[in-house]
This record gives structure tokens, C-alpha cells and sequence, in this order.
């Protein structure tokens, strides 16, 4: 059986990445550690052993290939991830309490519920919820 260990999203700053997926939306720091050259690898997952096989790579996005790919996709209004949510309303107002800005509100699209947030390092963000 094959399954996702790790994606990556790319990120303008990854000091500021963490501090935001770990800080704003809940995420726990798995890995840190700095392999040389002034950007450190750092990864993260959803706490409380959620997905304890899954990480986050915060990717520093400023290099020849990532940069068009990441500018290109926030020019198109595409999230570079998404997100599932319990319960993306309250999740809303949770995040919006934080400061977050979202550039969707939510909205029901289908079979879900689904949001777009901002998350200050060059992306856009998708919360869903299945719904029913």
C-alpha cells in the first residue's frame, strides 16, 4: 500500500510559516532542525496524533521553479492546499478572531462547505467540510 508521508506547500518565509500553521492554525511542529545555509527544514501535522503518518513541509519559495508555480496559482485564486475542518464555521470564527484574513467566506459548494484564507506567506488556503 502507498500513502502520503509528506506534501509541501511553498512558502515566502519559512520562520513566518511556522509561526502561522503552528501558532494560528493549530498545527504541532514535527520536525526542525537546520541542515546549513540559513533556512531551516521544518515540518508540521495535526496535533493530538491526528494523521500521525502526514507532514507538512514548509518549503521556502523563492527559487526558479517555485516562485512562478506559487505566484501563478494566487494570481488564478487557487488554494496551493486544502484543508478539512470539523466544523468550518466555528473554525471561521475562530480564525477570523485571530486576525486571519479570509479572501472567501464560507460558502457551500456541493457536497461541502468550504473557505479561503490568506496565509501571510504567499498562499491561498482551502478549510472544507463535508457536509450531510
Amino acid at each position: 500500500m502507498i500513502k502520503v508521508a509528506m506534501t509541501s506547500v511553498y512558502v515566502e518565509d519559512v520562520a513566518k510559516a511556522h509561526a502561522f500553521y503552528t501558532g494560528v492554525l493549530g498545527f504541532e511542529t514535527r520536525t526542525h532542525v537546520d541542515p546549513g545555509g540559513g533556512t531551516p527544514f521544518v515540518t508540521v501535522g495535526a496535533r493530538e496524533g491526528a494523521q500521525p503518518d502526514l507532514e507538512l513541509l514548509l518549503e521556502p519559495g523563492d527559487g526558479p521553479i517555485a516562485e512562478p508555480y506559487r505566484r501563478a496559482v494566487r494570481e488564478a485564486g487557487l488554494p496551493s492546499i486544502v484543508f478539512s475542518v470539523d466544523d468550518l464555521r466555528a473554525e471561521f470564527e475562530r480564525l477570523r478572531g485571530e486576525g486571519v484574513h479570509f479572501v472567501r467566506e464560507p460558502e457551500k459548494q456541493g457536497p461541502v462547505l468550504t473557505a479561503l484564507l490568506d496565509d501571510t506567506v504567499g498562499n491561498l488556503i482551502q478549510l472544507t467540510q463535508l457536509l450531510g
